[in-house]
């Protein structure tokens, strides 16, 4: 059948074909789906590992269910719901009909005034809403950081152990990253002197994630001074990565290391996910903690706000209902969680000591997680941590993370 103006015509299988009957060739092929920066990201990303390791459940093991322990979504399990004033918030939001619009691209001006106010209680200045930036989640606002700092030649300091996400952004943004060790037997503590040592005129930046994830650590108020001073000499702004803020049970309460800002620029990255219990909520902030006004000097500040503006925003009714979650949730609810994970890192540290092969190091103290020594001299046929949490997987239905992907 001749098509229009005759320079086409359809197949048997109703398929155009280019004259000649040439097959075209697609110009949209991405090299990158079989290497470069963007497969080695996604490769080694947490999401990957994680699920190659749940695929590695047995379906066939019957109903037989999942314990998830691999990632810090608390919602897995009934007992850690969120407060029910941070559910009354969001229905009034909603039905408000406020907040159905587009917000400005550094969020709703009540729900950044109402962050500033809440991380200002904990530091000895006072921030403002023009500190504040909302995000999607801490997510996005590690992926807002890493691509401001991301210059040709430039390199990150980030903790090993440390949170993937960290290296999955900056492999994808080609800033090179160099490692600074935790020191296990010091409460998982910084290497100061192997960190300063691995700094020169090109590092842009020191992360510093406390509580931990994955160690479960919570540094003290002398080892964050030192960490400020260290990155003060360095001329370094320091990334906190505080995402579990006041998750803390043990012996050191949560300190904010913005409360070093006159010694050092930081920049705070938090979120309502871990301390409210909703990571599907998507809300999250970066904040300069900066009273000498040095990141708005080397014009960090701008940098930021001309990434957000070609982002994305966090759902407008989360952000209008941000002022009441705060005001309205009890210390008591706070309280209640604390004490529930408490006893479930007492409980999890004391089995772990009755079990050949495995030791933990530091008992968890903050945050949702636990890092643990893996002996392979006691498991015959096991290659390496990979190969035993994808075992445990298909064999018990447990799933946790290797070292390697942290």
């Amino acid at each position: 059948m001749e098509g229009v103006g005759g320079g086409k015509r359809c197949g048997d299988d109703g398929a155009e074909a280019s004259d000649g009957g040439a097959a075209p060739r697609w110009r949209f092929s991405r090299p990158s789906s079989q290497g470069g920066p963007l497969a080695a990201a996604g490769l080694t990303s947490i999401r990957a590992v994680l699920n190659r390791v749940n695929s590695s459940v047995d379906a066939a093991a019957g109903p037989r269910p999942v314990l998830p322990l691999g990632n810090g979504d608390p919602t897995a399990s009934a007992c850690y719901r969120t407060a029910p004033a941070a559910e009354d918030a969001v229905v009034d939001a909603l039905r408000s009909g406020a907040h159905n619009g587009y917000s400005l691209t550094v969020g709703v001006l009540s729900a950044r005034r109402a962050i500033a106010e809440y991380l200002s209680r904990d530091l000895p200045y006072e921030l403002s809403a023009n500190d504040i930036y909302l995000t999607s989640g801490c997510v996005q606002a590690i992926e807002v950081m890493i691509s401001v700092l991301a210059q040709p030649g430039s390199n990150i300091l980030l903790p090993k152990p440390g949170f993937p996400l960290y290296e999955s952004r900056t492999t994808f943004s080609n800033l090179e990253v160099r490692h600074f060790n935790l020191i296990p037997e010091r409460g998982w503590e910084v290497d100061l002197e192997g960190m300063q040592a691995i700094a020169d005129e090109n590092t842009v930046a020191i992360v510093v994630i406390n509580p931990s994830n994955p160690c479960g650590s919570v540094y003290s108020y002398d080892h964050l001074a030192k960490i400020a001073e260290t990155a003060r000499k360095l001329g370094l702004l320091i990334i906190a990565d505080e995402v579990y803020d006041h998750l803390a049970f043990g012996n050191n309460p949560f300190i904010p290391i913005g409360v070093f800002g006159k010694t050092v620029p930081v920049i705070t990255l938090g979120s309502i996910s871990k301390r409210w219990l909703v990571p599907g909520w998507r809300l999250g902030w970066i904040a300069t903690c900066d009273p000498n006004g040095i990141l708005k000097e080397a014009k960090v500040n701008q940098s930021i706000e001309n990434y957000i503006n070609i982002s994305t925003d966090p759902a407008t009714f989360v952000q209008g209902a941000i002022p009441q979650i705060i005001a309205n949730t009890k210390e008591d609810y706070f309280n209640k969680i604390l004490d529930q994970l408490r006893n479930a890192a007492d409980l999890c540290y004391d089995k772990i000591k009755d079990i050949k092969g495995i030791t933990c190091p530091h008992k968890p103290e903050g945050s949702m997680f636990v890092m643990v020594k893996l002996d392979l001299s006691y498991l015959d046929g096991f290659h390496d941590d990979m190969d035993f949490c994808c075992r445990l997987a298909k064999e018990e239905s447990v799933i946790v993370l290797p070292e390697t992907s942290w």
